[in-house]
């Protein structure tokens, strides 16, 4: 803000003190003079108005990109969630696995140490009794069978257990082994995403500045461009003030290169025409200055097409007001054969989106939606870029 204020101080002093100066200095140039330099002013606003152009498309850019970005700054905070989710998830279940392989392993030692015990001896009574005193001690044969049965029964059912738990346990530590690969993985990717993020976050850092960096210059560009503007609307008045004549000036008349007589009237500029052409070509230098009115067709407020109908009806002549109706009325003539009081249009912001009428001298006169009524040069600058040779005769 401190720098925007700076810049406009120094542009608000430099058109001051220019204005000062400028005014003194412009009663004493010329006609050509003054046009040359209305023609410097529109060529120097031309470029200014190509370098906004090109400013704005570039932060439209900018802030594309900052949205493209911004999209992936959130898949990344998404993915950095699920895969922390899942990393949690799965330490969870490493816990899990790894208190149930403790737990098999705690089972299989004490089945194993029962099992040995009983391998060794049999406790009765406070005393010790082996396998073999059990089996030797049956009183029958068929004690003995059914003792030997029910030791070996003991026997393998304890094996079978001690051989499933060493089963649950191989799949116990198979699946810990994938969860710890899976642990590993996720651990990876959790980096891998945070170093994405760190590198979303500074190239957003980056677009931010250039986002800064080019509406200062875009600013900067637009306080120059009214400094200008300024500048060129006295040059206008001067231009004005110098073809009109003086208020007291009584009417006269001159003639043409076809000897036609040119009544001008005192509010008129020196213009020469055919006809009712001449009111027509000089209807609108009272009214320099006048604002740009959307649709316009009154001395209040103009628009392009709006001036044009208005300027050829103080003629007599009944045209449209649009310039799409305007583009193909009367004779279209070369630009090389171009006469006062023909319609000249400009490709703006459409086709034929603006016109006005020729004055003489590389030189029209019409309603911009920048600077009101005006007159304004087309063999220079913004104009003679937008000017592809379309000229339109009425009345001749």
């Amino acid at each position: 803000m401190l720098k925007k204020a700076i810049i406009s101080m120094a542009t608000v002093t430099v058109v001051g003190i220019g204005s000062t100066f400028f005014t003194d200095s412009v009663q004493a140039e010329t006609m050509n003079e003054l046009q040359d330099r209305q023609s410097q002013i529109e060529s120097e606003r031309s470029e200014i108005k190509d370098s906004l152009s090109k400013a704005e498309a570039e932060i439209a850019d900018v802030l594309i990109e900052l949205e493209e970005l911004n999209e992936e700054i959130n898949r990344v905070e998404e993915a950095l969630k699920e895969n922390e989710k899942k990393l949690n998830e799965t330490n969870d279940e490493i816990s899990t696995k790894e208190a149930e392989i403790v737990e098999l392993e705690n089972a299989i030692q004490k089945r194993s140490d029962i099992l040995k015990d009983r391998m060794v001896s049999y406790q009765k009574n406070g005393g010790n009794i082996g396998f073999l005193d059990i089996i030797f001690g049956s009183k029958s044969f068929g004690d003995f069978v059914s003792r030997v049965s029910a030791v070996t029964k003991i026997t393998e059912s304890d094996n079978d257990l001690i051989k499933q738990q060493e089963e649950d346990k191989a799949s116990v530590e198979t699946k810990l082994a994938e969860l710890t690969d899976m642990q590993v993985e996720l651990e990876g990717m959790q980096e891998l995403i945070l170093v994405q993020k760190d590198q979303n976050e500074e190239q957003k850092s980056v677009l931010k500045q250039k986002e800064k960096e080019l509406t200062e210059k875009k600013e900067e560009l637009q306080i120059k461009d009214s400094s200008l503007a300024s500048i060129e609307a006295q040059v206008r008045r001067s231009i004005a003030e110098k073809r009109t004549p003086p208020a007291t000036a009584s009417a006269s008349t001159s003639s043409n290169s076809n000897g036609n007589l040119t009544t001008l009237s005192k509010s008129s500029a020196p213009v020469s025409g055919s006809g009712n052409l001449s009111t027509v070509i000089n209807a609108g230098y009272q009214y320099l200055g006048v604002p740009y009115v959307w649709g316009g067709k009154t001395p209040s407020g103009f628009d392009c097409s709006g001036f044009v109908s208005w300027a050829f009806a103080q003629g007599g002549y009944n045209i449209p007001s649009s310039t799409a109706a305007l583009q193909s009325v009367g004779t279209k003539v070369s630009y090389s054969n171009i006469q006062p009081g023909d319609m000249v249009f400009f490709n703006t912001y459409k086709v034929n989106g603006h016109v006005g009428i020729y004055v003489g001298n590389g030189n029209f006169i019409g309603a911009q939606n920048s600077t009101g009524l005006a007159v304004a040069n087309m063999t220079s600058g913004y104009w003679k870029n937008h000017f592809t040779g379309h000229v339109r005769r009425v009345g001749k």
